[in-house]
């Protein structure tokens, strides 16, 4: 009996609905379909597919180092696998969130990935003062932020922004207004030119955007960029409450502190991260804001599930 089809292997570049691209060891895309009624694949992942025809169906996804996600109560919204970075861009105006900040910097450290922090709009002077002062905690817990200016200063922004992602696969996030297409096409000349080829390919025609997309950045494909789609909203139901301090770098230190070992740091007596909290601001210690943030998720994250 003669042999079937042989699995071959390759990395999903995009994926919408039903329907991924999926880039072989030799660069050809192929359009597959996964097996089953849900999907469960996403861009980043190492696939095991098989050939039918002109297009394909991925028989098995390949295990994930990791997986960046969010979850409400609703839904689970995943961004991508694989990663190394995940850089959040924001921007001195419109002012940013740092509640939303928070939160996608709890789910990269969740996940053990590397985040990194871009501040956008540097040429704005008064705006961009008062977004850096707010953003010291996160330099002061050792976080790499970055200040940017797209507009001004493409040539030194993609020069400074290489030298952090070179060899590396970084997903993009950035709320609406904070420069993330222009952050893409300035390290990505073509990016555009490949996003309207992947949604015509995926879409049969339709001028559909996908909802997250893989760019080379390097012709020797070390360096990847993924750009996603903006959100207003960061659920973190999928963290426990009790898991937040020790996936918030200025508190994980303070917590071994605490005299009771399932302390909430939020009314017990003898709380390592209360008493700093309390005590006279100074490096690396804990701002009141980021405190506020932290008592805000604990609450959301201890309500009971409604079904």
């Amino acid at each position: 009996m003669p042999a079937g089809p042989a699995l071959q292997t390759g990395l999903v570049v995009g994926a919408f609905g039903r329907h991924c691209l999926v880039e072989t060891p030799g660069g050809e895309r192929v359009i597959c379909h996964p097996r089953g009624k849900k999907s469960q694949v996403v861009v980043g992942d190492r696939v095991s597919w098989l050939a039918t025809q002109d297009e394909g169906t991925i028989e098995r996804v390949q295990e994930r180092r990791n997986l960046f996600y969010r979850q409400d109560e609703v839904r689970t919204k995943s961004f991508a696998a694989n990663l190394d970075r995940v850089l959040v861009l924001i921007a001195a105006e419109p002012e940013f969130s740092e509640s939303q900040l928070v939160r996608a910097l709890i789910a990269a450290q969740a996940q053990r990935i590397t985040p990194l922090i871009a501040l956008n709009k540097s040429d704005l002077a008064e705006p961009f003062a008062r977004a850096w002062a707010r953003l010291q905690p996160y330099r002061d817990m050792g976080l790499d932020v970055v200040p940017l200016s797209l507009r001004r200063d493409g040539a030194a922004n993609r020069e400074t922004l290489l030298q952090r992602l070179q060899g590396h696969t970084t997903l993009v996030l950035g709320p609406s207004g904070s420069g993330k297409s222009t952050l893409i096409n300035l390290l990505v000349p073509d990016a555009g030119a490949l996003t309207n080829e992947i949604s015509q390919a995926l879409n049969s025609g339709k001028h559909t955007t996908t909802s997250t997309t893989w760019y080379w950045v390097d012709g020797a494909k070390t360096t990847a960029l993924i750009d996603s789609p903006g959100f207003q909203e960061f659920g973190l139901n999928h963290i426990e409450a009790m898991q937040l301090a020790g996936l918030m770098p200025d508190f994980r230190p303070h917590v071994p502190n605490c005299r009771f070992y399932n302390c909430s740091h939020l009314h017990e007596p003898g709380c390592g991260v209360i008493s700093v909290v309390k005590s006279a601001p100074g490096p690396r210690e804990i701002s009141l804001t980021r405190y506020k943030i932290y008592s805000e998720l604990f609450a959301e994250l201890s309500q009971p599930p409604r079904y």
